[in-house]
């Protein structure tokens, strides 16, 4: 069977596209790109991620709730303290693979 003979696949269901596109969208704001970049290499707790990235705390709480909502990261919490991590290894690899294509030449 030629590929102009190949059966369409099935379109998409609403879930999936929804999903898709708000994990595009999670990708598409340059200070989740850092924070998730830096979730890659390690755990950390807020103070921890705004210290390393220069960003103000109440802005990567901001970022931190939407990464979470859409379950990119997850935490824990040790006494009153949440860590952070990545919670997806696809959205990760898809990132990395963002990066690598941007950098080659």
């Amino acid at each position: 069977m030629t590929e102009e003979n190949a059966p369409y696949p099935a379109d998409l269901d609403e879930e999936t596209l929804f999903m898709v596109s708000q994990t595009f969208k999670a990708l598409s704001d340059p200070t989740r790109l850092r924070i998730l970049h830096l979730l890659f290499h390690g755990e950390y707790s807020v103070n921890e991620i705004a210290e390393n990235l220069s960003l103000l705390q109440s802005t990567v709480s901001h970022q931190l709730r939407f990464l979470k909502n859409l379950r990119l990261v997850k935490f824990r919490r040790e006494g009153t303290t949440l860590f952070y991590s990545h919670d997806d290894e696809h959205v990760i690899s898809l990132l990395n693979q963002a990066i690598e294509h941007s950098q080659h030449s």
